[in-house]
């Protein structure tokens, strides 16, 4: 579907904005809302970008894992999820273990990062060798809870009930908390209630996309809808608070305006009115969305602070993103593709009336 190819790489983009705008303070050596003072308003949204990710996910992990046994479907997970992870955090120890670099250096023993490479660091209270991994542990739990569906089995009404238990779970587990009647660490990792209303969202918009509308699908995305948009507004608060207005400008208007248009495009593309022709230019750029999320912190790193003080920050913010882009494609193109192609198990051979359509690479960031 190369509408999410592209909705895909804008939300890399977008998060890619935020971090080099707004967020990377200790990389520019000063405050980059102050350096792009009539941009950041609308970089700070990019911290939603992530959300976007979250909604697409639900929708294709939910295409990929239908008609799918357990062991096909972990597999085509680890697969599409671990090579330019692994790539990623080898750049990572190479940049602080080879280099002087010390902006958003994790700081982390040999052993801690070789448990980041399981991806389930958070789990031992390890931190995260780069701080856009916090996003995959969320994809990882998403996808063990898909894991019980595929082994019930997936079908329509499994993904209504599965994905409705969900949504009231997620509801109740924040509402108790807020209320502060109860609020328990490990049924929030396992509930996820400020992501689970995107996932949710987006296998109720797949199966509106793949059986046509309903009511009850409807109702779970505006259930999801509403529910995200508290969420966000939650994770911008937080991230005010923390940096306070001025480095983080961004209103409440406007995060409730990004949301409903995430909202919205998804549920055009559900209904089929947001279609666009397949393409080698937007497979490409689908490709390279998740190297791009993953490495784009590594070449700030190592380009903003030797470019800083020889040019202008609009040259450096455009010139660094423009290498993290094309680092992001020659990766895709010459590691993680190649790597897939070894891991991946051998299709049986299709006559040539009855070609193999690849639906899977649209899963994650």
């Amino acid at each position: 579907m190369a509408e999410l190819d592209l909705l895909r790489f804008v939300a890399a983009l977008a998060v890619v904005a935020f971090h080099y705008l707004v967020a990377y303070a200790s990389v520019w050596g000063d405050r980059p809302a102050e350096l792009f003072p009539a941009l950041a308003p609308v970089a700070g949204l990019g911290i939603l970008g992530v959300e976007l990710f979250f909604i697409i996910s639900g929708f294709v992990i939910l295409m990929s894992a239908w008609g799918r046994g357990l062991g096909a479907f972990a597999r085509s997970r680890l697969v599409r999820l671990y090579p330019a992870y692994w790539l990623s955090l080898g750049a990572i120890v190479a940049l602080y273990g080879l280099t002087g670099a010390k902006a958003l250096d994790p700081k982390l023993s040999p052993g801690e990062y070789l448990l980041n490479a399981t991806m389930f660091q958070r789990l031992f209270k390890i931190a995260d060798a780069s701080g856009v991994y916090w996003s995959l542990w969320a994809e990882l739990r998403f996808y063990l809870l898909m894991a019980i569906l595929v082994i019930a089995g997936v079908t329509y009404g499994r993904v209504l009930a599965f994905a409705g238990i969900w949504l009231a779970a997620a509801l109740a587990v924040k509402v108790l908390a807020e209320t502060q009647l109860f609020d328990d660490a490990l049924v929030r990792e396992i509930v996820m209630p400020d992501y689970a209303p995107y996932f949710a969202a987006g296998m109720a918009l797949y199966l509106i996309h793949k059986h046509g509308s309903s009511w009850l699908p409807w109702l779970y995305v505006a259930a999801g809808y509403g529910m995200s948009v508290h969420s966000a507004l939650g994770r911008v608060h937080r991230r005010i608070d923390a940096a306070g207005f001025k480095n983080m400008p961004v209103t409440d208007t406007s995060v409730i305006i990004t949301i409903t248009v995430i909202f919205a495009l998804m549920a055009l593309v559900a209904l089929g009115v947001l279609r666009l022709k397949s393409s080698r230019t937007l497979t490409a750029l689908g490709g390279t969305t998740y190297p791009l999320y993953l490495f784009h912190s590594v070449i700030a790193v190592a380009l903003i602070p030797v470019l800083t003080g020889h040019m202008p920050p609009w040259a450096v913010a455009t010139i660094t993103t423009l290498a993290a882009v094309l680092l992001s494609y020659l990766v895709y193109s010459f590691a993680e593709r190649p790597i897939q192609r070894i891991l991946k198990p051998r299709r049986p051979s299709q006559t040539p009336t009855a070609p193999v359509v690849q639906v899977e690479k649209a899963s994650v960031p």
